[in-house]
C-alpha cells in the first residue's frame, strides 16, 4: 500500500528537532522522553500511528508502535522503529534494544490523562516521571524553513478559499448550509479536516463561520466568537441562523496543509453594514498594522497584549474588544502550527518572548452583541523587523 511516502518528514528535519530536545533534556538532567501525543509524536518522529517514541538525553531514539506498525515504519524516517502489543512491555523492549531505563522519565504531563500516568509510574517503577511539555513547545514553537513552506502554503490556500465566498453567499442560506459549501472548498483544496488543539477540552471544526448576531453570542471556546452551533452539545459554531443582507458575515477559518495551520479571518456583507462596525473594523486593521511593527524578537506576548489594551482604550473600545463586558478573552494572538494554540501566546502577563521563526495568528477583534463581530485575523512569521503576513486576501470588508 502506498503510504504517501512523498509527504514524508524529512530525516534531517526529524534529526535536528531530536537534537534540540536531547540538549534541553541534558541541561534538566532528564535522562530520557517518552513521547505519546500525537502532534508531538507526529513531530518527532514522522508518524501518529499508535505507539511511544523513546528519546534518550544521548544517542539514537526507538520508535515503539503498535499500531500500524507497517505504516509507522514506512512512515518515521526512524532506524529504529519495533513493534510493541503493550506499553507494558516498554522496559524489556528498551533494555532488549540496549537502552537503559532512566531514573527522570520526561513526559507530556500537560496532555497525558492522570490515569495513564498512574499506568505508567507502575511500568516505569523504578524512574520519576516528570514534566517535559514546556520544553516541547518552546522548541515547537520556533519553525523551521520546512514549516514555514508548509504554513505559507495553508496561507496561500486559505486565500483561494475566501476568494470562493462570493460564489456561495446569498440571501436565505443557513449558516451551516453556507459553512458546508466553504469547507467543501477547502477539502477540495486538500484541508486535512482536523484542527487540533492542544488544551484540554479545546475542539474545533475548520473555524467559525457566523453572521450578525450569532457571531457576537459567547461560547465555552477560548476564542472572542462563539455561534450558536447546531445544539448544546456542541455550543459553538454555525447554527441554523439564515443570513440576510446588511449585516457582517464573519469567516474565521483555519486551513491545514499536511499537519500545518494557517489561521484567517475575514469580514463579508451582502449589502452594507453600519457606520459603527465599518470604523470598529478599521480601528482593529490599525491596530493589527501597530503590533506587526512592534512584535520584534525580545518582546514579550504581555508587551504586545498590552500595548493593544492601551490602543483600544485610546479608540475608547476596550469593553468590545475580544470579547463583550466582562465575557472578554485576555489574549490578542497565538502560535500556530500543528497546533491551534501554542507558543507563543501574545496574552496577559505572558513573559515568554518572541524569537525570529516564531508563526503567529494574531486576531484584534471587536465584538458587538446584537451587531456582529469585526476585525481582522492573519497569520505572520517573526522576523527581526516585525512581523511578515502570510495570507494575501484584502482585509477590507468585502461586499458581495
Amino acid at each position: 500500500m502506498n503510504y504517501l511516502s512523498d509527504k514524508s518528514t524529512p530525516k534531517d528535519e526529524i534529526d535536528d528537532r531530536l537534537k534540540k530536545l536531547q540538549k534541553k533534556m541534558k541541561n534538566s538532567d532528564i535522562g530520557a522522553a517518552l513521547i505519546v501525543h500525537n502532534a508531538d509524536l507526529y513531530y518527532f518522529s514522522g508518524t501518529i500511528q499508535q505507539g511511544h517514541l523513546f528519546v534518550p538525553s544521548e544517542g539514537d531514539s526507538v520508535l515503539m508502535a503498535t499500531k500500524d506498525f507497517n505504516r509507522a515504519a514506512a512512515e518515521s524516517p526512524l532506524e529504529k522503529v519495533i513493534f510493541l502489543k503493550s506499553f507494558k512491555e516498554i522496559p524489556e523492549a528498551l533494555k532488549s534494544n540496549g537502552y537503559n531505563v532512566p531514573e527522570k522519565l520526561g513526559m507530556e504531563l500537560d496532555v497525558v490523562p492522570t490515569n495513564h500516568f498512574f499506568s505508567y509510574q507502575k511500568v516505569f517503577k523504578n524512574s520519576r516521571i516528570v514534566d517535559i511539555s514546556n520544553s516541547i513547545r518552546i522548541i515547537r514553537a520556533v519553525k523551521s524553513s520546512y514549516e514555514i513552506e508548509k504554513i505559507s502554503k495553508a496561507s496561500q490556500l486559505a486565500d483561494e478559499v475566501f476568494g470562493t465566498v462570493k460564489n456561495h453567499l446569498r440571501e436565505g442560506i443557513t449558516e451551516l448550509d453556507f459553512a458546508g459549501k466553504i469547507e467543501g472548498e477547502a477539502r477540495k483544496r486538500g484541508h486535512q479536516g482536523i484542527v487540533r488543539m492542544r488544551m484540554w477540552g479545546g475542539e474545533l471544526f475548520f473555524g467559525h463561520i457566523m453572521t450578525g448576531a450569532s457571531a457576537a453570542a459567547p461560547s465555552f471556546l477560548a476564542s472572542p466568537t462563539g455561534g450558536s452551533g447546531v445544539s448544546p452539545a456542541i455550543a459553538q459554531g454555525s447554527g441554523f441562523k439564515k443570513i440576510v443582507s446588511n449585516e457582517p458575515v464573519l469567516i474565521d477559518f483555519a486551513f491545514v496543509y499536511d499537519g500545518y495551520i494557517s489561521d484567517q479571518t475575514r469580514i463579508f456583507c451582502m449589502g452594507s453594514i453600519s457606520s459603527q462596525l465599518y470604523r470598529a473594523h478599521h480601528i482593529m486593521l490599525e491596530l493589527q498594522e501597530e503590533i506587526k511593527k512592534a512584535a520584534i524578537p525580545g518582546i514579550t506576548g504581555d508587551e504586545i497584549y498590552q500595548l493593544a489594551m492601551r490602543f483600544v482604550q485610546k479608540h475608547d473600545c476596550e469593553n468590545n474588544f475580544m470579547g463583550a463586558g466582562d465575557r472578554r478573552i485576555r489574549f490578542v494572538g497565538h502560535g500556530v502550527g500543528l497546533e491551534l494554540d501554542e507558543y507563543p501566546f501574545l496574552a496577559k502577563g505572558q513573559k515568554l518572548a518572541l524569537e525570529e521563526g516564531m508563526v503567529l495568528a494574531l486576531e484584534p477583534k471587536l465584538i458587538y452583541p446584537g451587531q456582529g463581530v469585526v476585525g481582522i485575523e492573519n497569520t505572520h512569521l517573526v522576523t527581526k523587523n516585525g512581523l511578515q503576513q502570510l495570507g494575501t486576501f484584502p482585509e477590507e470588508i468585502v461586499s458581495v
